[in-house]
């Protein structure tokens, strides 16, 4: 579990988050939404501890990231996945060797032991026999499934993925969101899934953090969104005619 409390944060005389309070539940898909400019990238990266707020506490399983030394958060990104957005595999690695980096880097196995483990993350990402391909000669979707792998290599407690659908086509994405939403409940891993994507928050939200102008204004799950009051929500989730119909269908058959 990942909770933050009080997390405030202002660039430049301009405060993007304010006194921001949010849990993220483990063996969970925590999803974290907003308008552009609404201060989820922000909070995302405080998360992770690539900004540091100016105030508040950031706890990871009670443990203070914000009062961690330098050795403690070394250890503690060993316990970190990231899927960033445009997927950022290395051009000039196969796609093995794209999985087995973090192994690599990161942990002290024997050569045989970090090959165990990477053709067992591309397995479970449906890749097997890919193992030699390049980034360039794999689809977009087969491209996010390897960067799924090499987040899992070093077994996570906590994975952090920032718009994982981004530039995939609708049926891709709703295959990516299910492998996410499988590894997060099969391994209980604590993630977090900063998303534009509304068929992802009506589809794998368990746990939703919806933040307006830098303010938490809602949290739920994908089943109480439908029945929510809050305006801003209501305009952003539901902002196309398709999704109203659905959400006017869900409320009025008593979904």
């Amino acid at each position: 579990m990942i909770q933050v409390k009080n997390i405030t944060k202002s660039f430049d005389g301009k405060t993007i988050l304010h006194d921001v309070d949010a849990t993220f539940l483990t063996g969970k898909t925590n999803l974290i939404i907003g308008q552009s400019g609404s201060g989820k990238t922000v909070l995302m990266k405080s998360i992770v501890g690539l900004i540091r707020p100016d105030s508040g506490e950031i706890l990871y399983d009670g443990r203070d990231l914000l009062k961690m030394n330098s050795s403690q958060v070394k250890d503690l990104r060993r316990e970190i996945g990231m899927l960033f957005q445009g997927s950022a595999l290395f051009d000039s690695e196969t796609v093995l060797g794209n999985v087995m980096f973090p192994l690599v880097m990161f942990s002290d196995m024997s050569r045989e032991e970090m090959l165990d483990r990477a053709h067992f993350c591309l397995d479970r990402v449906n890749l097997k026999g890919a193992d030699s391909k390049y980034p360039a000669e794999i689809s977009g979707g087969m491209q996010k499934r390897v960067a799924i792998a090499r987040a899992i290599a070093l077994n996570p407690r906590y994975l952090f993925c920032d718009e994982p659908n981004s530039g995939l086509d609708p049926r891709t994405s709703i295959l990516i969101d299910e492998l996410l939403s499988d590894i997060t409940h099969e391994y209980g891993i604590t993630t977090i899934i900063n998303t534009h994507d509304m068929n992802s928050v009506l589809g794998i939200g368990e746990n939703i953090v919806f933040l307006n102008k830098g303010h938490r204004a809602w949290v739920g799950d994908k089943h109480q969104i439908y029945h929510s009051d809050n305006e801003a929500l209501n305009d952003f989730v539901f902002a196309t005619d398709l999704f109203r119909h659905v959400k006017d269908y869900v409320v009025n058959h008593g979904g």
